[in-house]
């Protein structure tokens, strides 16, 4: 299984990560088999997901969402994710974030 995992349903933020970061999982549900062993996951509040289904003790959980939705990303933070950050931040440090 795969040890870093994107949830988007966003074929363009799919296409970003993989670009920045060659063989990152890219999943479309919290029930996806390729988050079973995955040690850390980046996912996309606009999903509205429960992220409790994410947040795990052996795993990161870092949520991306509008820089102007900060009820959203501290909500994430409230919800166990160790980062929230705005959707131009995750892109730009994609490769940081993703790397082993």
């Amino acid at each position: 299984m795969a040890d870093h995992v994107v949830v988007t349903r966003d074929l363009m933020d799919g296409s970003r990560f993989r670009s920045a970061v060659p063989g990152v999982a890219i999943v479309r549900s919290v029930n996806a088999p390729e988050l079973a062993d995955a040690r850390l996951v980046l996912v996309d509040l606009a999903l509205g997901i429960d992220l409790s289904a994410l947040v795990g003790d052996d795993r990161t959980v870092i949520a991306y969402g509008s820089h102007v939705d900060e009820e959203a990303l501290q909500s994430a933070i409230a919800a166990g994710c160790a980062d929230a950050l705005p959707r131009s931040k995750v892109f730009r440090r994609a490769a940081e974030l993703l790397a082993d």
